[in-house]
């Protein structure tokens, strides 16, 4: 049978009249020589597409919006699911079901209007599907965990292309694996998710000068050795092509009222000169702006590694190292719920790491290998800081499955894989038997 024939969504093949905007990921420039594009109309499609592909041996990955893309996807059709766009918010029992394509800004808009939150990322442009099957860090990690620990049911494509919800009770051991482990077992069509009352959020940025660096990442430390578990701050420094000027900023949300957010933000008020700060109450549907990401497709090319702790030589290393041609170095304050996660509640498992390190730069032809130079040798530089392991979700083209798992989980999802999909129908952006 022929693929057009299989499927009601809209199919396109190389060489065809917008197959390559089809088939390119939200990083501009990672190649993905897929052997076909399917738009999914909904879930019967997508348990179409299963079937045709497990009949023709053939294999399928499935990409949202192709924020987690590694290229690693040679001749494998490419499943798009922007159509699987259901959002239903039941505000008393606090969940929420959410399309396999539906992005976190229209969930926030939906949800903020009855005060309640979902375990949302930096980005309003991420899907919430791609997000939560790789973990996610949230804003929110350090009071409610992993994303995907948020996940109540999953409602899936098998591989044998029939639809099925899947929760704790039903299959407890795929369920665990749809929390946090990748998307090697299953295609997700929807989720649902618990939501977490927010009737007051405190959130925003504080930019300095780069020669403020060294004050701001002090009182970085300071402020996040206790901070409580309802305060996120991430600090950066950012280095814009010129003429723009190289600052150090701090980003921060606070399930609290402002008084008390305030108050445990001081360190940062006293070091003045500020060239900017949009600190205050925000609603839950503007969280995405906080750090200014893009939200169209973009050259990035980024680096992301867990760290052990801030000592001296560490932060010296993290406010006063040369960043060019990076035009971001930031660091995330993790614990909390995070460093607690129950190992059988879902793949990710305890992050024990305190802090996470991000380095962005441009995925542009002539600025690519410095880019990377630069990444290695700041990765380097911090020596034992840098724990090894890296979160699923930051995932980058050339990493592995294995950097995001300790051995004993991995050993178990690539049980999972070969019980769950035998025949190899699906194949994640970061596949666990690779």
């Amino acid at each position: 049978m022929d693929l057009r024939h299989a499927v009601r969504g809209r199919v396109l093949l190389p060489g065809e009249d917008g197959f390559d905007e089809a088939a390119g990921p939200w990083a501009v420039g990672v190649r993905q020589p897929v052997s076909a594009v399917v738009e999914a109309e909904d879930a019967a499609d997508v348990a179409a597409l299963v079937r045709y592909a497990r009949e023709a041996g053939l294999t399928v990955t499935a990409q949202p919006s192709g924020h987690g893309a590694s290229g690693d996807v040679q001749g494998v059709i490419l499943l798009r699911t922007a159509r699987l766009d259901e959002v239903e918010v039941d505000a008393p029992a606090r969940l929420a079901r959410v399309g396999a394509g539906v992005r976190w800004g229209r969930v926030l808009a939906e949800t903020g209007r009855h005060g309640l939150t979902g375990p949302v990322g930096s980005s309003p442009a991420v899907t919430v599907a791609g997000f939560l099957a790789g973990g996610g860090v949230s804003w929110f990690g350090r009071a409610y965990g992993w994303a995907a620990d948020s996940v109540r049911a999953f409602e899936i494509v098998d591989a044998d292309g029939e639809q099925v919800r899947v929760t704790a009770e039903s299959d407890g051991e795929l369920f665990w694996a749809l929390r946090g482990g990748g998307g090697d077992y299953a295609l997700i069509t929807s989720i649902e998710l618990a939501l977490y009352p927010a009737p007051s959020v405190y959130g925003g940025r504080i930019t300095w000068p780069a020669t403020h660096a060294g004050a701001v990442f002090d009182a970085f430390r300071r402020v996040t050795a206790d901070a409580p578990r309802e305060l996120s701050v991430w600090v950066n420094r950012m280095a814009p092509p010129p003429p723009a000027p190289a600052m150090v900023g701090v980003d921060v949300t606070y399930l609290g009222d402002d008084a008390e957010a305030k108050a445990l933000l001081t360190a940062f008020d006293e070091i003045g000169g500020s060239s900017s700060d949009t600190r205050g109450l925000m609603d839950i549907a503007d969280l995405g702006t906080i750090a200014a990401e893009p939200t169209d497709p973009s050259p990035m090319l980024a680096r992301t590694e867990l760290l052990t702790g801030l000592d001296e030589a560490t932060l010296d290393t993290l406010a006063g190292a040369d960043l060019a041609p990076l035009l971001n170095l930031q660091v995330r304050h993790l614990g909390g719920a995070l460093s607690e996660a129950d190992p059988a509640g879902g793949a990710g498992g305890p992050l024990a790491e305190p802090y996470l390190l991000y380095l962005l730069g441009l995925r542009l032809p002539h600025l690519a290998d410095a880019v990377r130079g630069k990444q290695a040798a700041l990765v380097e530089a911090l020596g034992q800081a840098v724990s090894g392991r890296k979160p699923y979700t930051f995932l980058a083209p050339g990493d592995h499955a294995a950097q995001a798992f300790p051995a004993g989980t991995l050993a178990r999802l690539r049980e999972v894989k070969r019980d769950r999909d035998p025949y190899g129908v699906f194949r994640a952006n970061f596949p666990v038997l690779d």
